[in-house]
């Protein structure tokens, strides 16, 4: 009798999360050790994340990154393993327990709540207002998110979206597209009749920072100068440019003084876009800067939005006043909120849960064998580059920890 060989041992590697700091993760794995079963899961049946459902459809450069990744699985033998929720389907001490490394990159995709901002006065946290939306939940409407839906979606004809970041000016961008746009790029029907219906008149762009502060990359306040008959306006000083270094917007998430060329840059961007708009147009837009969200008002639903002066330093619309001691109250039919993503109310897995005494998060390190990476490692800050780059320094720790012998090492990699 024959006896029959065992298979030879092989590295197995199971990654939580297909989206970017995900799938990047993976090829530095598999770069580095060619014979490891590499699988990479994902709730979704299909993978990407955030370049699927986040990056906006017009922005095809972005999304052609996933064609990078389709190779990953394609070509070199990493295992893609979608509807399949860690927590419900498989447990993470399961996945723990039939793999040497799992790397958690599930991201953070719940819309940030602002407290006492979200509903009215008087409605208690549980009541929040209608006609108030988180800018996750329009962006994955936008990108055809499987798990979202337009029921209770009306933008109307003004809107004031919170923020001034990418993500704002993604919305500005979208909303002011024409439908037939819109249908090129994928949109589903009735999201953009939720969009366009209103038809959307006025939009009032509100951020606590500063104009030179501003989350905003210059090219994409650029590209909004290509938008038809839209009148951009400002509130920023015509000289505003560089902040006091020593105030950036506390508030969010990754508060940073900006240098004073970038600073520059971004107040120039807003000042060429206001300059080069027509002086009358169909529909406004207008930048605040410098105001910290207050409360939205209305009965039922939202009617107008009140911030208050964010300080005397924070940004040239509120200029030589102290903080709170001014407000601008805005009408709105509408208010999208895009500052910023925490976790997940309930979610099956959370950092500080499975975090270790052993845990090194600067390393993305949360236990032996246990790996975080990407937004869910560092919080939502950065785009696709930031995450490739986290992505390489985990992978490198991961890497570094095995040939350490912190992770046990199969007989084929010795």
């Amino acid at each position: 009798m024959n006896e029959t060989a065992a298979p030879p041992e092989v590295l197995r590697v199971a990654i939580v999360g297909a989206g970017p700091a995900g799938c990047y993760t993976a090829g530095f794995l598999r770069k580095r050790w060619p014979q490891a079963a590499i699988t990479v899961f994902d709730r979704h049946d299909a993978p990407y994340g955030l370049i699927r459902y986040g990056v906006a459809p017009d922005h095809l450069g972005t999304k052609a990154i996933a064609k990078q990744f389709d190779r990953l699985f394609a070509r070199d033998g990493v295992t893609f393993a979608g509807n399949t929720d860690i927590g419900t389907d498989v447990s993470l001490d399961q996945l723990r327990a039939d793999n040497d490394v799992v790397v958690l990159a599930t991201g953070l995709w719940a819309d940030r709540v602002i407290e006492t901002f979200h509903t009215a006065p008087g409605t208690g946290a549980a009541a929040p207002l209608a006609g108030v939306y988180g800018s996750g939940r329009l962006t994955r409407l936008i990108n055809g998110h499987p798990s979202e839906s337009v029921e209770g979606l009306t933008i109307g004809r003004r809107t004031v979206i919170v923020g001034n970041g990418n993500v704002a000016a993604d919305l500005v961008r979208l909303m002011l597209t024409p439908a037939d746009v819109l249908a090129s790029h994928g949109v589903a029907a009735d999201v953009i009749h939720a969009l366009t219906a209103g038809p959307l008149e006025h939009i009032d762009v509100v951020g606590r920072s500063p104009v030179g502060a501003a989350k905003f990359d210059v090219a994409m306040i650029r590209e909004l100068g290509r938008l038809a008959d839209v009148r951009f306006t400002s509130d920023a000083a015509p000289d505003a440019g560089a902040p006091d270094a020593g105030a950036p917007d506390a508030g969010a998430p990754d508060a940073a003084a900006p240098d004073a060329a970038d600073a520059d840059g971004k107040a120039a961007a807003i000042r060429e876009l206001v300059a080069g708009s027509p002086e009358a147009a169909g529909r406004t837009v207008a930048f605040h800067f410098g105001w910290t969200p207050d409360r939205v008002t209305g009965d039922g639903r939202v009617s107008a939005v009140t911030f208050t002066a964010t300080g005397a330093a924070g940004g040239a619309g509120t200029a030589g006043t102290a903080a709170g001691s001014a407000s601008l109250e805005l009408p709105a039919d509408s208010v999208c909120t895009a500052v910023g993503f925490t976790e997940t109310d309930g979610a099956h897995i959370s950092r500080a849960s499975v975090a270790s005494p052993r845990a090194d998060p600067d390393r993305g390190r949360l236990d032996d064998g246990l790996y975080a990476v990407g937004w869910f490692r560092r919080g939502p800050v950065g785009t696709i580059p930031a995450n490739r780059a986290d992505a390489r320094s985990v992978a490198d720790a991961i890497i570094a920890d095995l040939e350490a012998s912190f992770i046990p090492t199969p007989t084929s990699l010795t």
